[in-house]
């Protein structure tokens, strides 16, 4: 243990700075450096360690109640390619007016949509109400992996040979000539009331 006087004048001979590594250990732990470099290396050990972690998105699909069969199989597909990706899906059915009164509907809507999914996700959250909505939450199974990486370092790449356009031969035509405009008047017939 030094006094922080006799720390202090260490550090600005050297020309570092005191810095408290521990405030909350008795007594308080300081060490001389240089802060700057400490606070990069701080950043760094950071920045390697989100490195190695993948951050989960949670990607929103929305529905209505009324929604048509069709509109329902385009929304299926993009949560098809969402999960491909390795993303959670949450899919929502909005009430609006007096839509609220029929949850069920809702309710079959959500279930119709998770049956489309019972091999390749997981359901994480089952249809529950919230708010005006009502909510689930899929998440990607066992079977579903990220593929989109994987399926482009795997495709073979296929480059079409080039092929020179075939030659037209045009021929030059000469531009039509305009004939200019006469600088005499033009005679007016004579009218029949003479």
């Amino acid at each position: 243990m030094v006094p922080i006087a006799e720390a202090l004048k260490l550090a600005t001979d050297q020309g570092l700075d005191l810095v408290e590594v521990a405030p909350t250990a008795t007594p308080p732990v300081c060490r001389v450096l240089d802060f700057g470099k400490f606070r990069y290396e701080q950043a760094k050990k950071d920045r390697e360690s989100r490195k190695g972690q993948k951050s989960q998105e949670l990607r929103e699909v929305r529905m209505r109640p009324r929604t048509e069969e069709h509109d329902i199989e385009v929304k299926v597909r993009l949560i098809r390619k969402f999960l491909v990706e390795g993303q959670k899906v949450k899919i929502s059915v909005f009430f609006r007016g007096r839509e609220i009164t029929h949850p069920e509907q809702g309710a079959v809507l959500l279930r119709r949509v998770a049956e489309y999914f019972t091999e390749e996700a997981k359901l994480e959250k089952p249809p529950a109400m919230e708010g005006r909505s009502m909510t689930m939450i899929l998440a990607p199974g066992p079977t579903t992996k990220p593929k989109v990486a994987e399926a482009k370092a795997t495709a073979p790449k296929v480059v079409a040979p080039k092929v020179a356009a075939p030659k037209v031969a045009t021929k030059a035509v000469p531009p039509k000539a305009v004939e200019p405009k006469s600088a005499e008047p033009v005679k007016e017939k004579a009218s029949a009331k003479t």
